[in-house]
C-alpha cells in the first residue's frame, strides 16, 4: 500500500462511499466530490496538474441495483488500477428535522436507487419523492430547509454529521441490500500469488466473428476457472464493438489462469488487466 493519506470519494461527509472510506482507511482523510468524474480526475488528473488524492473508492456493483452506472465507461481509459474490494452492507434510515415526526413529514429527499430500494415506507405512509444528487446531500438539504414536512432517506452517519432526528431505523426494503467498492490507484499493486484468495478483473473486445464470446470464454471452463462476473457494453457508439468486463478467482501467474487468458487472445482484438487484488472476505 502506498504512503498516501488522503482518499477520494463521490458523495457528500455521511455518504455510503465516505463510510467505507473510515472502515478502511480510518487515517486517512476522505475527500468529498461531486461526481464519479471528478472523483477519477482527483486521482488521475490532466497534465501538469498535481493529483488531490491518491487513491479512490468507487461503488461498482450493488445487489439490488446492479451495476453503477457510468463506472464500467470511466475505467477502461482511466489509467487507474484496482488494488482492492470492499463490501457494505447497506442501511437507510428515515430523519427529519428536530421536532418532525412520522405523522408531520410529507416529501422523502434521497438519491433515485435509494428512494427504489425503499418503496415499502415510502408508500405505507404516503411520501411524495423528491430525488436528490446523493442520499448525504439529501440530509443536508433538509437541514436546511429545517421543515418538519421534509424527510431524508440517508445512512445513518448523516443523520450525526447534519443534526437530524432518526424517524425510522433500517428502511430498506432487502436485508441483503450490499453494495461493492473498489479501490483505485494511479500505481499497479498486484496481490501476490499464493498470500490467499484474489480476483483478477479484466477487459476485452470480442472479435466480430460468430461465436466468438462461446470461443472465448471455452478456456475458463476447460481449464476449470471460476468466471463470477461477466458484462457487456457498447463502446464508441458501434453496435458491433462489444467491451466485456470480466472478473475470475485467481492470479493470472496460476497456471489455469494463465492458459485461459492466452486462450482468450485467440478470439479478442485486445485485453487489459484492471486489477489483482485480494478477494474481501465478504466473498466466503
Amino acid at each position: 500500500m502506498p504512503d498516501a493519506r488522503r482518499i477520494a470519494y463521490q458523495g457528500e461527509p455521511g455518504a455510503n462511499s465516505h463510510i467505507v472510506c473510515a472502515q478502511h482507511y480510518p487515517d486517512w482523510e476522505a475527500v468529498p466530490c461531486a461526481s464519479f468524474e471528478d472523483v477519477f480526475a482527483a486521482v488521475e488528473p490532466g497534465p501538469g496538474i498535481e493529483p488531490s488524492a491518491d487513491l479512490a473508492m468507487i461503488p461498482i456493483d450493488n445487489s439490488i441495483a446492479g451495476r453503477v452506472a457510468d463506472i464500467h465507461h470511466f475505467l477502461p481509459g482511466s489509467g487507474l488500477h484496482i488494488i482492492g474490494e470492499h463490501f457494505l452492507r447497506i442501511r437507510f434510515h428515515l430523519m427529519g428535522v428536530p421536532g418532525s415526526s412520522l405523522d408531520t413529514i410529507r416529501t422523502v429527499h434521497s438519491h433515485v436507487h435509494a428512494l427504489g430500494q425503499c418503496r415499502k415506507i415510502i408508500r405505507e405512509h404516503g411520501l411524495t419523492p423528491v430525488i436528490s444528487g446523493d442520499t448525504a446531500g439529501a440530509a443536508r438539504e433538509v437541514a436546511e430547509a429545517a421543515d418538519p414536512t421534509q424527510a431524508a432517506i440517508s445512512p445513518p452517519l448523516a443523520a450525526e454529521i447534519y443534526g437530524l432526528e432518526v424517524l425510522a431505523e433500517d428502511v430498506e426494503d432487502e436485508d441483503h441490500n450490499t453494495t461493492r467498492f473498489v479501490v483505485l490507484s494511479p500505481e499497479l499493486i498486484q496481490a501476490e500469488r499464493g498470500a490467499g484468495p484474489v480476483v483478477t478483473s479484466f477487459i476485452f473486445n470480442v472479435r466480430n466473428l460468430p461465436a466468438a464470446l462461446y470461443k472465448a470464454l471455452g478456456g475458463f471452463a476447460t481449464n476449470g476457472v471460476n468466471l463470477t462476473k461477466l458484462e457487456s457494453y457498447m463502446v464508441g457508439g458501434e453496435f458491433t464493438a462489444t467491451q466485456f468486463l470480466c472478473e475470475v478467482d485467481g492470479h493470472p501467474e496460476d497456471p489455469a489462469l494463465a492458459r485461459a487468458l492466452e486462450e482468450l487472445a485467440f478470439f479478442t482484438t485486445d485485453i487489459k488487466v484492471l486489477g489483482v487484488y485480494p478477494a474481501d472476505p465478504f466473498r466466503a
